[in-house]
């Protein structure tokens, strides 16, 4: 660990080259890294096997390399660490925080459209909100994911759990969760209505993000996260799990998301173009003044210095 205990991290699905938008997110990681003399890291998220282009990993540390953002250890990839989600999933079970779910997305189509008008509304970012059909069983079905149980409060919690969980004034005794984020502020989320319970391990047997991010970010000490403004719908699921899991709850910061031509986030899907990275001090430059970053420099390592100074009077960082 660091002589500062700050540890931070990249985590970029390799899916194809960075673009603009995810070097914002890769430079503020390090800058924040680096402005607390902390340790920055690069996870691979090879997690969803279908999705990963072949050599695409070895593509982004090139380009983060090119712009002088170098790992701190080597890069550890999601596709070998399927034995750690396996005991935590095997953990949340034991605790009856996990259960066995039989729907296809037609059977939580049906089941959201028998609940009335209301129900049809039940979508967000284009993900169903489980409507908890298997939670009290699988009616004969077959089981073909798991899910954590969004509802399961502090009363429920075996005595040992319930200690440590007073001890943290904004846990889930109520159905509003609280945190605070480093540059949002304040936020909360009903999980259990506005998400409801979200899979842990996927019908296609592939592991699902929110466990795996989770476990990941225990195993590497991970204290503090940068990542993109899109993410922080995210950030109650993974505290949940995190409490669930009796795991440390690292510090959050969302940065703001570039947008492409059609107002949407910037990414591959719609079109986003791979970094052109003859020119790196351009690269920087320009993600820089995305972050609020503006430095006068003829060199990367000159100009990533000045970023961190600017990043730690902006967030009053004293390292």
């Amino acid at each position: 660990m660091a002589a500062s205990g700050y540890i931070g991290r990249f985590a970029p699905s390799p899916t194809g080259p960075l673009h603009a938008g995810s070097l914002v997110a890769a430079l503020a990681s390090w800058l924040d890294a680096k402005a607390h003399n902390g340790q920055w890291l690069v996870r691979i998220e090879d997690v969803d096997t279908p999705r990963c282009v072949p050599g695409a990993d070895q593509t982004i540390l090139n380009q983060l390399a090119a712009c002088g953002l170098y790992p701190d250890a080597p890069p550890v990839y999601q596709s070998q660490r399927g034995h750690l989600y396996q005991d935590a999933l095997d953990q949340l079970i034991a605790q009856s925080q996990a259960y066995p779910c039989g729907c296809s997305r037609l059977d939580i189509e049906q089941a959201i459209a028998a609940s009335g008008p209301s129900g049809h509304k039940r979508e967000r970012h284009g993900e169903l909100i489980y409507p908890g059909t298997c939670r009290n069983g699988l009616n004969g079905k077959k089981a073909r994911s798991w899910r954590f149980l969004s509802t399961f409060h502090l009363s429920n919690r075996p005595s040992d759990q319930q200690i440590r969980a007073q001890a943290a004034p904004d846990l889930i005794a109520s159905d509003i969760f609280r945190w605070t984020d480093r540059k949002l502020g304040e936020q909360q989320q009903n999980v259990a209505e506005q998400v409801g319970d979200f899979v842990l391990k996927r019908a296609d047997g592939l592991w699902a993000y929110q466990l795996a991010v989770v476990v990941d970010d225990a195993a590497q000490g991970i204290t503090h996260i940068v990542r993109g403004q899109d993410l922080a719908d995210n950030t109650a699921r993974q505290i949940l799990l995190q409490r669930a899991l009796g795991l440390p709850q690292p510090k959050y910061l969302h940065t703001p998301l570039v947008l492409g031509v059609n107002g949407e986030k910037l990414s591959k899907q719609n079109g986003a173009e791979a970094l052109n990275l003859q020119d790196p001090l351009t690269a920087l430059t320009q993600a820089g003044l995305h972050l609020g970053i503006a430095c006068q420099a003829d060199r990367p390592t000159h100009w990533l210095q000045q970023a961190v100074d600017q990043w730690a009077a902006r967030f009053k960082i004293t390292a």
